[in-house]
């Protein structure tokens, strides 16, 4: 989950391999952004993945074209985001791919300040929910944020949930599926584990809606719901093991 800070503030980190981009940007969050505290700044891929370790950021606002190593080289090192992404670019082609990236949003170079501003209380926004967002572990029900407000879960009726980069979908029973901005990591750790395993780093399961298991080719789990999904190499032996358990104790 996103780090523990106050609601109102977002800490950030900027990449740019050029200066001018990485010192103007700064200056404009600085003077028009009070919201966003700025941790760092990179000039680099290699940089910024070091810059993230140390300061941990709610926010990383990242230049796409770099020498070497580009912005979606960077996101692609990360298979659960813990932090937002804000594509900062003087070009507009990129806009599709940094929706499949998993962008909270995409800013044009020159940075226009309304733009930025409404860019800032989306993230907040998303931050928010989030952090909001605390669920205690013996309880049934499951509270996630929704574009007006939250829904409640039950827990025995979640099939299985999908990561999309920090977005992950929840596939419910009777077919209704909510997208939610948490780490599929997030859902993992509130869970309950004797009912949810994690048989792939992009899907967790509901062991009790389990149909069938195959491994004729390749590992594959299929979902009461009719979905097949892909069991790891290295989570296949833990799987079975499981499920021996579960077997045993109904």
């Amino acid at each position: 989950m996103f780090s523990q800070n106050k609601l109102n503030i977002l800490r950030a980190i900027i990449v740019d391999d050029e200066l001018h981009g990485r010192e103007n940007l700064k200056k404009i969050i600085e003077i028009y952004c009070p919201e966003i505290e700025i941790l760092g700044l990179a000039e680099s891929v290699v940089k910024a993945k070091d810059l993230v370790s140390t300061t941990n950021p709610d926010v990383v606002f990242l230049d796409i074209n770099m020498p070497v190593l580009d912005g979606f080289d960077f996101l692609a090192d990360y298979d659960e985001r813990k932090f937002l992404v804000v594509f900062v670019s003087a070009h507009e082609e990129f806009g599709i791919n940094a929706v499949k990236a998993g962008a909270a949003d995409y800013l044009l170079k020159p940075i226009n300040i309304k733009e930025l501003k409404q860019t800032v209380k989306k993230l907040l926004s998303i931050h928010n929910k989030v952090q909001e967002i605390e669920i205690p572990r013996d309880i049934d029900k499951l509270v996630i944020p929704s574009s007006h407000g939250f829904n409640v879960l039950i827990i025995d009726e979640i099939i299985r949930l999908e990561a999309d980069g920090c977005y992950t979908t929840v596939i419910m029973k009777g077919g209704k599926n909510t997208v939610v901005s948490r780490t599929l990591k997030d859902f993992e750790d509130t869970l309950p584990k004797e009912k949810f395993f994690r048989i792939h780093k992009s899907h967790l399961i509901n062991l009790q809606f389990i149909k069938d298991y195959s491994s004729l080719s390749g590992n594959l789990v299929t979902m009461n719901d009719g979905s097949r999904v892909e069991i790891s190499r290295r989570k296949a032996p833990e799987f079975i093991q499981r499920i021996k358990t579960v077997l045993k104790s109904v």
